[in-house]
């Protein structure tokens, strides 16, 4: 019966192995292998009495013969019935076993060929691909450096070596000996059946070989299972740790390689190689996107929730190096624990041919490779910062907007945020902490942003502030992301490691976050370069038992690693909430669109840019119209100005002391003397002044005056301020005045009068000079007197006391005049006493003083009636003028002092006017073109000084249809890249 279950098995076997082996063409006679199979006894018939052999029996059980072109069989005749048993069961097995080993080297060989002649017939299938490589990126054909394909093509089988599995058949025989002892145990014959189904599955193993020995198999179970499970378990974990590191090194190798050799693609465009236009990154599209945003005033409901990564940490606890990692260079300024944050800096990272930076309002580009830019672009980001901060302030909420590019930074816009503070320290200002706090919530109260939290992990947990205010924000941890650094740190101070797996689970905060993640950024030397950082930090998790204890997970560690999961984070967020942005967007616009219809129907939609342009051509039109200003209207007003401003001095300081003389000699004297003191010192300067003045009267009225019903009032604001600034920072010419001077001098000495006309011209001028004077001394009297009896009878005034006094005094000092019409200006000491007398008698008490004053008044009213009355008689004194007035008593020397005055005023206008229309009008033009210059520049200006509901909602309307360009523009190129 052993027997019979030992050959049960193996036709077992052997049907398993034929049915493995089908398709595969074997090169043996049919005859002979129909012969063996004829042969074997199975113990699967339903009696144990021999039948009649069924030739479809081998058929079936050897499915791969049924591939085999068949030949015409010679059969010896069969007889039916029973025949005797043969004691050959030795050979019939060995015979069996025999054909087991034939088709197994038959499947090997036969597989190896068609395995080869398919990848041949694929490999002629396959297209010449060689004009297509810009297509597939430049690693495919490159694949040959990482993966040996010789080494592969050498490890498969040859022909030769095909033909050294063949069986031998001299050495059958002599194995046919051994079988007898080999199969005298049922042990060895199941050992043996074990071993063949443990042949099948080496063959699939390459560079081993086909056959291997039980026994050693055996001895390798018993050796594992003297091992533990705990060592199991710790040798499994630290070929894991290995394998993944060395996966990390190979990758960031092949990264490397990668980033050169894009870095060389994109360059070729610049060679032109290649001559396709290279698109706007996805990144840049997105963050010129946030840049509008941050610009909008969100007046309409319609809020900035698009994403961002904000970077929020505690001060001094390592955001700005970790942002540094990430950008792949030192880009922020440094300082030892002093606030160097001052202001958010939104940083868009983005790939390219060359790591650069560059700010959003600047074309300078920073090479990041070199030192001296790195410097200058810390000190840039220092200036722009100090810039933000208003007088009395410590941090400001203004955001610096740049932008870093190079070959395999990961694409992203990060926020960098003021460090936390706990404590206001001296020289902050005491509202340091609440706008810190102010401003980390506005980035964070956005439902889209994520939050980066940065932990140092070199001190207590209880010492951080940040993470109650990130738990406060993102309650649920949704879109937080959990930053551990100063690792190395923290595993060396530390006393209990678990304290660091606890931080880095979450355990010990009360705040939930996506991920968790562990780096090192340095050894805190701040001279310490990228490339430096990273091979410490990766020597350090190599090392660490934080890895090798399972605290940290290998995907949690490095800063390469967070930074490829903050950027999918971020990209998944984008595409979540970039078209429910965009649609919001788009239901404003309809909505400012709506109001701009029903307010403003006929105006066009003109942003405060827009307005400031048509202002500024409205002010230069204006400008220029002061060239077109007549010469005659310039010389009026310049005479007319300067009169006003000299009248006073030539009546009180020139003409009244010269008059008071009784000869006409030393009244021309008394003149000339003057005249030329006053023209070397207070002429010319009096001149320029007012030509300047005169200069602003008329630039003031072009700018100011309506124009009608194309003036529009929302630039007068505008147009005060750019004639004020124009003004202060307009200087006439300073050489005008000495030329100026001379030219008065010449024009005061010449006395003679042409003409009868000039002669009346210059008496006009001298009554109308005298007759205002006298007004305004008859003003003064009355001011002095109080009403008369038709004021005190019509509208019920009275006299004051002290005018009663004035009036009093006025009435004896008439008397005197009356008496003595040529009385000279002055009172001698006892005409004062006598008028005091008199009017003490009276009882009215005076003062020698009021005496004086009111004796100045009265002589000037009867002085200036007394020129005015020689006016007339000198009407027809031009004939005695030409004779220089001899033989006659007539003499009219007051005259020729209002003709020289005249003349020089005359003179003077012409020679300012001239000035004016040649130089100054051109460079009063010049400044206002350099006003609106800056003002163009300066964009508060612009706000402060075109102001309105109008404006503000064409601005927002322009804003608003910007963002929903760029949103749609954006949201193309994303499905594209999809």
């Amino acid at each position: 019966m052993w027997r019979l279950r030992r050959a049960a098995v193996a036709c077992e076997v052997c049907q398993s192995l034929v049915k493995c082996s089908s398709g595969i063409k074997g090169s043996l006679p049919l005859q002979k292998l129909h012969l063996v199979s004829r042969s074997v006894y199975h113990s699967h018939h339903s009696t144990l009495k021999l039948q009649r052999p069924q030739f479809r029996t081998s058929f079936h059980q050897f499915s791969s013969l049924a591939n085999l072109p068949l030949r015409k069989l010679k059969l010896s005749p069969i007889k039916y019935g029973y025949q005797p048993r043969r004691n050959f069961w030795p050979a019939r097995l060995a015979a069996r076993l025999l054909k087991l080993r034939y088709l197994i080297l038959g499947s090997a060989v036969g597989g190896g060929y068609t395995a080869k002649k398919t990848f041949d017939q694929w490999k002629d299938m396959i297209p010449d691909l060689s004009d297509y490589k810009w297509i597939v990126p430049d690693i495919v054909w490159e694949i040959d450096e990482y993966i040996d394909l010789e080494k592969i093509r050498k490890a498969l089988p040859n022909s030769d070596d095909l033909a050294k599995l063949a069986p031998d058949f001299d050495k059958i025989v002599e194995s046919l000996s051994l079988l007898k002892d080999f199969f005298t145990t049922g042990h060895k014959l199941v050992s043996e059946v074990i071993g063949a189904s443990d042949l099948l599955l080496l063959l699939g193993s390459p560079g081993e070989t086909a056959f291997r020995a039980t026994d050693h198999g055996s001895e390798s179970d018993k050796h594992y299972r003297k091992v533990t499970d705990k060592e199991k378990i710790d040798q499994l974990q630290e070929e894991l740790l290995h394998t993944q590191l060395k996966y990390q090194r190979i990758l960031e190798r092949l990264e490397k390689e990668n980033k050169e050799l894009r870095k060389l693609v994109l360059q070729k465009d610049d060679k032109g190689i290649h001559h396709r236009k290279l698109k706007k990154s996805l990144i840049d599209m997105y963050s010129e996107v946030l840049d509008v945003l941050s610009d909008y005033d969100a007046s309409y409901n319609t809020q900035d929730h698009l994403p961002r990564v904000v970077v929020v940490g505690d001060q001094s606890a390592g955001k700005t190096s970790v942002l540094e990692m990430i950008a792949q260079a030192r880009i922020f300024p440094r300082g030892s624990g002093e606030m160097m944050t001052r202001s958010p800096v939104k940083v868009t990272l983005s790939e390219g041919p060359h790591h650069v930076a560059l700010f959003k309002d600047s074309s300078r580009e920073f090479d990041l490779t070199k030192e001296e830019d790195l410097a200058a672009l810390r000190h840039e980001i220092e200036l722009r910062m100090r810039k933000n901060v208003k007088e009395g302030c410590t941090v400001s909420p203004e955001t610096i907007s740049l932008n870093v590019k190079g070959p395999g930074l990961q694409r992203m816009v990060l926020v960098d945020l003021p460090g936390v503070i706990n404590t206001v320290t001296s020289g902050m200002a005491p509202d340091t902490k609440e706008t810190i706090f102010s401003i980390s919530k506005a980035y964070m109260q956005n439902p889209n942003a994520i939050i980066l939290c940065i932990q140092d992990g070199s001190v207590d947990a209880e010492r951080s502030i940040v993470t109650d205010l990130v738990s406060q924000m993102d309650p649920h941890g949704r879109r937080t992301i959990f930053v551990l650094t100063k690792v190395d740190l923290a595993e060396k101070n530390v006393a209990s490691p678990s304290r660091i797996q606890q931080i880095i689970e979450g355990k010990l905060f009360p705040m939930k976050a996506l991920g968790y993640f562990a780096v090192v950024t340095g050894k805190g030397n701040s001279s310490e370069s990228i490339e430096a950082i990273r091979e410490y930090e990766e020597e350090f998790f190599q090392n660490s038992k934080l890895l090798k204890t399972s605290m940290l997970k290998a995907h949690q560690v490095t800063t390469r690693n967070l930074s490829l999961a903050v950027s999918d984070c971020f990209w998944k967020m984008v595409r979540e909430s970039v078209e429910q942005q965009a649609d919001s967007f788009k239901a404003t616009r309809f909505n400012l669109e709506t109001e701009w219809k029903n307010n403003y129907p006929r105006l066009r939609e003109l942003d405060r840019n827009e307005l400031f342009e048509k202002a500024k051509n409205e002010i230069l039109d204006e400008v220029i119209s002061l060239s077109q200003v007549t010469p005659k209207h310039w010389e009026e007003i310049l005479q007319q100005s300067l009169w006003e401003r000299v009248s006073t001095h030539v009546i009180e300081n020139i003409y009244l002391p010269a008059a008071q003389t009784m000869n006409s000699g030393t009244f021309n004297t008394t003149v000339d003397i003057k005249l030329k003191q006053w023209t070397d010192k207070q002429l010319p300067n009096k001149a320029v002044e007012v030509a300047w003045e005169t200069l602003q009267e008329e630039f003031s009225r072009f700018m100011t005056e309506p124009k009608g019903k194309e003036h529009d009032d929302i630039f007068d604001k505008l147009k005060e301020a750019v004639k004020e600034e124009s003004i202060k920072r307009h200087k006439w010419n300073d050489f005008a005045e000495d030329s100026l001077r001379v030219i008065q001098h010449n024009a005061l000495e010449d006395r003679s009068i042409s003409d009868k006309q000039q002669w009346d011209a210059a008496i006009y001028f001298m009554e109308e000079a005298l007759q205002a004077r006298l007004k305004d001394t008859e003003n003064a009297i009355e001011n002095m007197i109080g009403p008369d009896w038709k004021k005190r009878w019509l509208y019920w005034k009275n006299r004051t006391q002290e005018q009663f006094v004035h009036n009093e005094t006025k009435n004896e000092l008439e008397k005197m005049l009356k008496c003595n019409e040529e009385h000279p200006a002055y009172l001698a000491s006892d005409e004062i006493t006598t008028v005091r007398k008199n009017l003490e008698s009276r009882g009215v008490e005076v003062d020698p003083s009021l005496i004086k004053d009111t004796w100045h008044q009265v002589y000037r009213r009867h002085f200036l009636k007394t020129a005015l009355n020689h006016c007339n008689l000198c009407r027809r004194g031009f004939y005695y003028y030409q004779r220089h007035f001899v033989d006659s008593e007539l003499e009219c020397n007051d005259v020729v002092l209002f003709w020289r005055i005249q003349r020089m005023l005359a003179i003077t206008a012409n020679t300012l006017r001239q000035q004016l229309t040649n130089t100054e009008v051109r460079r009063l033009e010049k400044n206002v073109k350099e006003v609106l210059e800056d003002f163009a520049e300066d964009s508060e200006k612009k706000v402060k000084l075109l102001t309105g509901k109008r404006v503000q909602l064409a601005e927002d309307l322009k804003k608003v249809r910007e963002i929903q360009e760029k949103l749609d523009a954006f949201i193309e190129a994303l499905h594209q890249e999809k």
